[in-house]
């Protein structure tokens, strides 16, 4: 593991604060979404695209990250009509990963993480409104 991501690592809260929840799913979100540049050119990618190239396996286990995202929302205590949406953009992640082409294509554009990161944020800025952070975006 290079220093840079054992550091990183290292830096997340491992509390049940709604603070250190938020950063873990704000790492998650990134690693899935938008860790790796695409050369020539300003987007990005992440792990969820990555693994969506590698037939059924990859979708799976890019849905399971996925669910962790879920996971954690729940120990927020989000409401269940949310939470049901976020399962909602995490099933069809997955099952549109499935589909040859059109599913690769679609990671591009549909970021079920991204959606799902933005309810929680939501949640908590109403809710929990000392874990608002600046985006850096």
């Amino acid at each position: 593991m290079a220093s840079g991501a054992r550091t990183a690592a290292s830096a997340l809260p491992l509390g049940t604060h709604a603070a250190d929840v938020r950063k873990r799913i704000e790492a998650m979100e990134h690693l899935l979404e938008r860790s790796v540049p695409i050369p020539g050119t300003k987007a990005k990618v992440g792990l969820d695209a990555i693994l969506g190239l590698v037939p059924i396996g990859g979708d799976v286990v890019a849905a399971l990250l996925g669910l962790y995202i879920v996971w954690e929302a729940r120990n927020l205590k989000m409401p269940k009509t949310t939470m049901i949406r976020m399962l909602g953009n995490v099933g069809f992640d997955w099952a549109i990963g499935l589909v040859p082409v059109v599913g690769d294509a679609a990671d591009f554009l549909f970021k079920s993480n991204s959606r799902n990161l933005k309810l929680i944020k939501r949640h908590l800025d109403r809710h929990h409104p000392g874990t608002s952070t600046i985006d850096h975006r």
